[in-house]
């Protein structure tokens, strides 16, 4: 019996040498060079795929952000149309008013014409405050922008290109010109003309 213990034992150990001896050589093995190699490249491969996808989506993002801000510049700009619309509209109604306003000065008409001024006052602060601006150039130099000189008085009494007199005032929307200010313009008599005089 003594001897089977023994045997076992022995097997037992020659067994763990024997693995022992494997462990060594397993680890003594070099690793292999085409491994390693298929390894690094896979990893190269992946981060430049991770950094297109990075790529990618800082584009997606800044494509994002211009389509967000066109579409909010669209929709300011068409706000803006659609107001345009309704003071080019209303413009004519103003005017009406204000030849209403000038036509009777009568004791007899001035309960109705305190109630134009007030229906007339409320129209202009409203449209003042959709941004209109009411042009009213008298006293300042032609500018052809803005005017449309309808008639020119020969004068020396003011510099050349002066307006005179606004026949009509002008109105302006968010820089736009929504209908230039009728006008007369002052223009500086020349010497042929003085002569034509005398």
């Amino acid at each position: 019996m003594k001897d089977f213990f023994k045997k076992k034992s022995n097997a037992k150990h020659k067994m763990d040498a024997d693995m022992l001896d494997n462990n060594e050589n397993v680890e003594q093995i070099p690793p292999e060079d085409s491994g390693s190699g298929d390894a690094n490249a896979e990893l190269a491969k992946l981060t430049a795929d991770l950094d297109d996808l990075r790529q990618t989506l800082l584009r997606r993002q800044a494509d994002f952000d211009n389509y967000r801000k066109r579409i909010e510049k669209e929709r300011a700009d068409d706000s803006k149309r659609a107001t345009a619309r309704v003071v080019e509209g209303l413009i004519p109604v103003i005017d009406g008013f204000e030849h209403a306003l000038a036509a009777h000065h009568e004791k007899e008409y001035e309960v109705y014409r305190k109630g134009f001024e007030l229906i007339y006052k409320q129209l202009l602060d409203n449209v003042s405050r959709m941004g209109v601006e009411r042009i009213d150039p008298t006293g300042k130099m032609f500018d052809p922008h803005m005017h449309q000189a309808m008639d020119r008085l020969e004068t020396s009494d003011h510099e050349d290109g002066t307006v005179v007199q606004t026949f009509q005032p002008g109105y302006v929307f968010n820089g736009r010109v929504l209908r230039p200010a009728m006008v007369r313009v002052a223009v500086n008599p020349t010497t042929a003309s003085k002569r034509n005089a005398n």
